[in-house]
């Protein structure tokens, strides 16, 4: 570069910097509200729980949110305000209180299991604040928490009749799976579920439930050729649910059926949906879940923590 190129080569990079400096001056004034309710039903739970839900989850999923000073300048604070108005939405230790207890165990069951699995707190969010990330006691100490909460008791009289009368109404003829309306989303129940080879197995200790996942061929023949990463399409999974009745010895047997599930996989049809279509049908008349068609983000949101594993939860058991 010559010496006459040379003063005019630092006056354009001067004017960059300056034209950068001035753009990031004029984004501050472009700045998303955060809104602060008040606190109307906090969380009640001993002090080290307390504590450490304080520390890496009340900034995004409470009314309590404490920004630093680099969390308000913008860009930033417009990613912030996206992972606290999706935190509260999802879950609000400041209206804990409105959630019913069933409700509110299966929050807290979730919520472990996505610090279980490393989803939360979101990893750019401890990157800028270590102070949020989790460590392994800290694990420790809400399992413990949540043992005490979820110990389990023997079933009662009403479940057991409960199940019993639902049998009867079932060999009776009362429930037609004929007349299955298709879910808001106009997937259509698939009733050959039952005859599909069972996948694995869960339990929901929060709330007294055990689950049977089925895999249609597809995904069987995924599963053998370890196929699924991603699963592909025309893989469907369905997940039966029961109440759990555990007599006074620990043994554990299927009581009234709960609901069923599908995720049905087609990347290109369900693309707005991360390339699964979900769907729910609850009781034994097989009533369609979801008021709108909205409800398949509570799906996704239940099965982020395992989005490397194309959402699916399911490991399957071993013969």
């Amino acid at each position: 570069m010559s010496s006459a190129t040379t003063p005019l080569f630092k006056r354009r990079i001067i004017k960059v910097i300056v034209l950068l400096c001035a753009c990031l001056l004029l984004i501050q004034f472009i700045r998303p509200e955060i809104p602060h309710p008040p606190v109307t039903g906090d969380l009640q739970a001993p002090p080290e729980v307390k504590a450490i839900l304080k520390r890496a989850c009340y900034d995004c999923h409470s009314n309590e949110t404490q920004l630093r000073w680099y969390d308000q300048l913008s860009p930033a604070i417009w990613r912030v305000a996206g992972h606290i108005k999706d935190g509260r939405q999802v879950l609000n230790f400041s209206n804990w209180q409105s959630l019913s207890p069933a409700a509110q165990k299966g929050k807290l069951f979730e919520s472990f299991n996505q610090i279980a699995l490393g989803a939360m707190p979101l990893k750019d969010y401890q990157l800028l604040h270590p102070g949020a990330a989790i460590s392994a006691g800290d694990a420790a100490v809400i399992k413990q928490y949540l043992a005490g909460m979820l110990s389990h008791k023997p079933a009662d009289s009403a479940k057991t009749a409960d199940a019993e009368q639902q049998f009867s109404q079932y060999k009776a003829g009362a429930f037609n799976a004929s007349n299955v309306q298709p879910t808001i989303n106009g997937i259509a129940y698939i009733g050959d579920y039952k005859n599909w080879q069972p996948v694995s197995t869960t339990d929901r200790v929060d709330n007294g439930t055990m689950r049977v996942i089925y895999g249609n061929d597809v995904a069987i023949t995924a599963l053998k050729e370890n196929n699924i990463h991603p699963w592909p399409n025309g893989t469907v999974f369905a997940k039966a649910a029961w109440t759990a009745l555990e007599d006074a010895d620990g043994n554990v047997r299927p009581g009234a059926f709960i609901q069923v599930e599908f995720m049905i996989k087609d990347d290109k049809k369900y693309a707005g949906t991360e390339g699964w279509g979900w769907a729910r049908w609850k009781g034994p008349k097989l009533t369609p879940y979801g008021q709108n068609i909205l409800f398949t983000t509570e799906c996704i949101n239940c099965h982020r923590p395992v989005k490397n594993n194309d959402l699916v939860f399911t490991t399957p058991i071993k013969h």
